[in-house]
């Protein structure tokens, strides 16, 4: 397919749109297109007859497509053929670091803890072995949905033919020079990047983030110094890999959403970036205050109102008066007789408070497939229990709902580490509607000795499995026996497990 040939509204797979035409470099255009089975915005790439590197591009952007992390651009199908080659991936909406940084330097807090999420992010490509390459500020999002997005991963350096014999240390350096810029505002490199001014230097080095903004803590400079800026480490280790940059940034607080006002969705109009115009201010209409002023000395008010307040007043003083009467026997009664006092009743066991339920933190979490290969993604089952929302579980993907029709079901093992009663679990699902999901519990990791005490059908999103009787044992599986759809796939997602639990059993 040439690049003449591809025009907005030509069909790729009988089933993405071209639409817009994004951008174009060196043979290779972005578009925004439509995917028109689900409905759906996505990104494709085409290549123009003689691009050199259709070949690696379709490699990396197909082992790509098996990153599971949120926060790395998902891709959807890529192919090559006889020319129609291309790449199809997520549409991702939100501000760009550039976007970010129009009005100047981030919170110290807010840009060390985008970036580490995008170092956990990469973190876990480098995992499984992709790397990024050619971080720059574009490549760093905010997105519309409040998370960050990291974009490119693999498929950006194999479209510029980039490649190294360390990548960890690359993209160390990449996520160091992004913390540089979210403190500073400016680029560490001897030329200006995607808009932001190259950093200052000073005797032929470049400046550290707090000789250049007030206000950065030493604990983030030292991170940044190590991790980008060799010269000026002064002694201090090198950050060698996104995981050691995620580690050194493990305790900052994570960046929230931006507390937005409602509006009616009628004032809100597209931007630029595919998401809303931060929408215009609205106008709170306030009531008249209404001040009471006192009548004047002397004034009946209209007529008979100054005899009917001295009548009320008097019967207020008699009530003081018997008040104070009955308040003062009442305590001369007490003095004068100790012996009498009533004791304090014993309180009824049917009035105590129950026993709150406490959460317990599984010793091991593992993915479980008695049914099948005995374990399923079981190097991403950790993450369900480590307390982070954004990173998950997921199961293999199956043809249909059913599984495939190969197994009756697969699920998430959670080890408690010692037997005890289980209060409730509380799971983090999917958006996606469809899911059945069991709740089983056990002294024995074998499925025929986990007895089902809660079930779950359509679910998604967060949902509390609580047994219908006393539940315990050592082991607890969240078993998928139905599948929700996604992007075509069938899978089931958990992001995040809690175990409540009164005591051991």
């Amino acid at each position: 397919m040439s690049t003449s040939a591809v025009e907005p509204g030509t069909r790729l797979a009988d089933r993405f749109r071209l639409e817009d035409r994004v951008s174009e470099s060196d043979g290779a255009t972005h578009w925004k297109a439509i995917d028109e089975i689900l409905a759906r915005p996505v990104g494709v790439l085409t290549f123009a007859p003689d691009f050199p590197r259709v070949q690696e591009v379709v490699t990396a952007a197909r082992a790509a497509s098996r990153l599971t992390d949120p926060r790395l651009t998902q891709v959807f199908d890529a192919a090559q053929d006889d020319g129609r080659s291309y790449v199809v991936s997520e549409w991702v909406t939100g501000d760009t670091l550039v976007d970010l940084l129009a009005a100047g330097p981030l919170e110290p807090e807010r840009a060390a803890g985008l970036v580490a999420e995008a170092a956990e992010a990469l973190a876990h490509a480098h995992e499984a072995g992709l790397h990024h390459l050619c971080l720059r500020p574009e490549h760093l999002v905010w997105t519309t949905g409040n998370t960050v997005k990291v974009l490119g991963v693999a498929v950006d350096a194999a479209l510029s033919g980039l490649t190294t014999d360390q990548p960890a240390l690359d993209d160390a350096e990449g996520l160091g020079r992004l913390l540089y810029a979210g403190l500073t505002g400016h680029w560490p490199g001897d030329e200006e990047e995607g808009g932001l001014p190259a950093a200052p230097m000073i005797d032929g080095h470049f400046c550290t983030p707090r000789q250049v903004t007030a206000g950065v803590p030493s604990y983030l400079d030292t991170v940044t110094l190590r991790a980008c800026l060799p010269e000026t480490r002064k002694g201090h280790g090198a950050l060698t890999s996104p995981a050691e940059i995620a580690e050194a940034l493990a305790g900052v607080a994570r960046p929230m959403p931006i507390p937005m006002p409602y509006h009616p969705p009628s004032v809100t109009s597209a931007s630029r970036s595919e998401g809303i115009d931060t929408p215009r201010p609205t106008t709170i209409q306030q009531r008249p205050q209404v001040v009471h002023r006192p009548m004047p000395p002397g004034s009946n008010g209209g007529g008979g109102g100054g005899a009917l307040n001295r009548v009320l007043m008097t019967i207020v003083v008699l009530l003081v008066i018997v008040a104070v009467g009955v308040g003062a026997w009442t305590i001369g009664r007490s003095l004068g007789n100790p012996g009498t006092r009533e004791a304090d009743p014993t309180p009824d066991a049917s009035s105590e408070a129950p026993q709150q339920a406490q959460v317990v933190k599984p010793d091991k979490a593992s993915g479980f497939d008695p049914l099948g290969d005995k374990e399923e993604k079981a190097e991403l089952a950790a993450l369900t229990i480590d307390g982070k929302p954004s990173t998950f579980w997921k199961t293999d993907n199956y043809n249909n709902a059913e599984l495939g029709n190969l197994k009756d079901g697969v699920g998430l093992l959670l080890d408690m580490g010692k037997s005890m009663q289980i209060s409730d679990v509380v799971a983090t699902l999917a958006d996606a509607s469809g899911a059945s999901v069991e709740l089983k519990v056990g002294d024995s990791a074998d499925l025929s000795s986990l007895k089902t005490v809660a079930k779950e059908k359509d679910a998604s999103g967060k949902i509390t499995f609580k047994p219908d009787q006393a539940a315990s044992g050592q082991y607890v599986l969240i078993w998928f026996t139905r599948l929700p759809a996604d992007a075509g796939k069938f899978h089931g997602t958990i992001y995040e497990v809690v175990v409540h639990s009164p005591g051991s059993a």
